[in-house]
């Protein structure tokens, strides 16, 4: 790429395989979600089964979080060195390894088995939550990226939600009948085994490096560079130099970890303050999940109508937090309807920021790689995730649940404060529109050389 300005080369074309990629990589990455939360959601019959006690069965669903944090950077390298399609058959093919292996599990005495079958879902989990805005970014035009990001992200949330539905349904509590309760077990092991080989395979056959033409001006920018320029090293210290990603890198964990920690302390919450209600929990859960998918589309497509990033990131975060304080309060006032109607709004609002976290960041770090700060992001939200787990797991089993409760509720002001200071430059948008220069240099955000910066003002201050 010379001095010049290769416009004539930017051809940019949509190409009818996206909708294949992004329906197969949705799938899964349902089947993924939903074996990271088939056990915590029956932890009585799965301690009961395998013998084990329920920190033992937490386990099954921390080992998710816990392999996360080490793997992210290797897998963020793969995705920047070897490409999406590789990432991506890694990532099927694990999820159905890991299936594969749990079928081998089902006998008491045989956790340690269950245990690394659920820690090769875990790995297959690393590749898999990164890539929702690369393939938005690579595949999808600039009017339908955020949606695009959006339904990625919305294949995770649908798994927990099957994952709090289904099982409850396949394996009825049989105490008296082992042989049973190991048959209704293997039931739900074969059937997630077939359908994410199935899936594995169709990945395979659909999967591509990238479209024939780019779909985006941004893309077409991106591609025109030579491979050599790019430092993957040169990569994480320009995002750490970003002081506004830092900003939303912690206010992304805080609020995305509180997400984490209600959902699998949901169950105890509930059977606190409602004795014998576990498959109401179930049905709150599911309320949470499914009210924040709808969360989740809305704010796609209301970024990409808008493009307001920071105004929509920093509203919904607020709402969240009015949102957990109400659940907070009206938790042990004996209507289980009022819970539903609260976990619903609670679920909207914080799930619903999910993909607005992952579009913001692609936003402020361009032109750096999508799956390295989507990565980051996910990192941090599981650190954050393991803390809150932890330390509301004890407040809510020494005092109360109100008292784990409060404790997120403070955080999340803290990720109040911290959105609030993000200073909103949208470099993608701005290449997008036509409005920056063609001949984009990954800058430090504090550097002085920015000569495109007035136009930028301009734009940020709307």
């Amino acid at each position: 790429a010379g001095g010049g300005r290769p416009e004539a080369r930017l051809e940019t074309r949509l190409s009818r395989r996206r909708l294949a990629v992004l329906a197969v990589f949705s799938c899964y990455s349902l089947v993924n979600a939903f074996q990271w939360i088939q056990y915590s959601i029956l932890s009585n019959i799965f301690a009961g089964f395998y013998g084990v006690t329920f920190p033992q069965i937490d386990w099954l669903s921390m080992v998710y979080m816990v392999a996360y944090v080490p793997l992210i950077l290797p897998a963020t390298w793969l995705l920047d060195a070897r490409g999406l399609r590789l990432t991506a058959l890694l990532g099927a093919g694990l999820n159905a390894l890991g299936a594969w292996l749990k079928c081998g599990s089902l006998a008491p005495q045989r956790y340690p088995l269950t245990l690394a079958a659920q820690a090769v879902c875990a790995v297959a989990q690393v590749f898999i939550l990164g890539l929702p805005s690369r393939i938005a970014s690579v595949w999808f035009g600039p009017t339908e990226v955020s949606t695009a990001c959006s339904v990625a992200v919305l294949g995770n949330q649908l798994g927990t939600a099957i994952g709090f539905l289904l099982p409850p349904v396949l394996v009825p509590n049989t105490p008296n009948d082992v042989d049973l309760m190991a048959h209704n077990i293997g039931i739900m092991f074969y059937g997630t085994a077939i359908v994410s080989t199935l899936l594995f395979f169709l990945t395979g056959v659909v999967f591509e490096e990238k479209p024939k033409y780019p779909p985006s001006h941004s893309q077409a920018v991106l591609q025109t560079k030579p491979p050599e320029d790019y430092s993957y090293k040169q990569s994480i210290i320009n995002l750490f130099k970003n002081i506004p990603f830092i900003l939303l890198l912690i206010s992304y964990g805080i609020m995305t970890g509180a997400f984490y920690s209600v959902s699998t302390l949901l169950n105890q919450m509930i059977v606190t303050h409602y004795e014998g209600e576990e498959v109401n929990a179930g049905r709150i859960g599911l309320t949470l999940v499914v009210a924040g998918m709808v969360g989740s589309i809305i704010c796609g497509l209301w970024l990409d109508y808008t493009k307001t990033y920071k105004q929509t990131t920093l509203i919904v975060y607020i709402l969240s937090f009015i949102g957990l304080l109400v659940f907070t309060f009206t938790l042990d006032l004996g209507y289980l309807i009022v819970v539903f109607v609260t976990g619903g709004v609670l679920g909207f609002f914080m799930t619903g920021y999910l993909p607005l976290g992952f579009e913001f960041a692609v936003e402020i770090t361009y032109p750096e790689s999508e799956g390295t700060s989507s990565g980051l992001l996910n990192a941090s939200a599981q650190i954050f995730g393991i803390v809150f787990t932890l330390v509301q797991g004890k407040l809510t089993t020494d005092y109360s649940p109100r008292a784990g409760n409060i404790f997120l509720c403070a955080w999340i002001f803290v990720g109040i404060i911290l959105t609030a200071l993000i200073k909103s430059d949208l470099r993608r948008h701005n290449v997008n529109s036509g409005i920056m220069n063609l001949d984009v240099k990954a800058v430090p955000v504090d550097s002085p050389v920015e000569p495109e910066s007035t136009t930028l003002k301009i734009q940020s201050a709307l």
